[in-house]
């Protein structure tokens, strides 16, 4: 299984106290002190175990077209006019903690801009989470700018992106990590677009599901 980039620190850390606490269970010879040893190496070895799975980074086949950004429940689609886009249609996914947490480029795109913004740590659920802190990502593609938000939300603390100012990106490439969760917004140009395929509620996967098509 492949592990999400700059997480090793979040699995290694409750795996050697797992290691350090069984140790203990093993030669300690009082009871009382023993069984309180042994729970104690259950609840690391648990905690590793949701660690690998939350950190988990599986390899995908990436769809045609525009594809999603985060592993998710669709949030919302609806159609607004943006500072940066334009007139665009905004597809948001909201990422659980069992989620993949690792998000992906939508399409092949030169990054003008990265801007990491600070703010709340709202439920990523709720309409005043757009105050939460967020990173902001815009990019040149062959149907315009672009511009993805990932937003930190209640347990979401840490926003890593794994790409810079004049990169360019590959679709289905790795864009960064939101740890724990939260929520991913891609804004793309109406006029480009010929018609969105997914719908509030809708259950897609980071560079496997197409979520637009583009105009011919």
């Amino acid at each position: 299984m492949n592990i999400a980039k700059g997480s090793k620190f979040w699995i290694l850390s409750p795996f050697i106290l797992f290691i350090f606490f069984l140790i203990l269970f093993i030669f300690i010879t009082d009871k009382v002190t023993s069984a309180i040893f042994l729970f104690l190496s259950l609840i690391t070895f648990l905690i590793t175990i949701l660690m690998i799975i939350f950190f988990r980074d599986p390899d995908r086949f990436i769809g045609p077209d525009i594809v999603a950004c985060a592993d998710g429940r669709i949030r919302e689609t609806c159609n607004l006019k943006d500072s940066d886009v334009g007139e665009c249609t905004r597809i948001s996914t909201f990422m659980n903690v069992y989620n993949v947490h690792v998000n992906r480029m939508p399409m092949d795109g030169n990054i003008k801009n990265i801007v990491h913004k600070s703010g709340f740590h709202l439920p990523a659920f709720k309409k005043e989470s757009e105050k939460n802190e967020r990173v902001i990502i815009i990019a040149e593609t062959k149907i315009g700018l672009i511009k993805i938000i990932q937003i930190a939300g209640t347990l979401a603390r840490r926003i890593v992106p794994y790409i810079e100012k004049g990169n360019k990106v590959k679709k289905g490439e790795k864009i960064g990590i939101i740890k724990f969760g939260s929520r991913v917004d891609v804004y793309l140009p109406i006029k480009k677009i010929k018609k969105i395929l997914v719908k509030r509620g809708e259950m897609v996967k980071a560079g496997e599901k197409t979520i637009a098509k583009i105009n011919d």
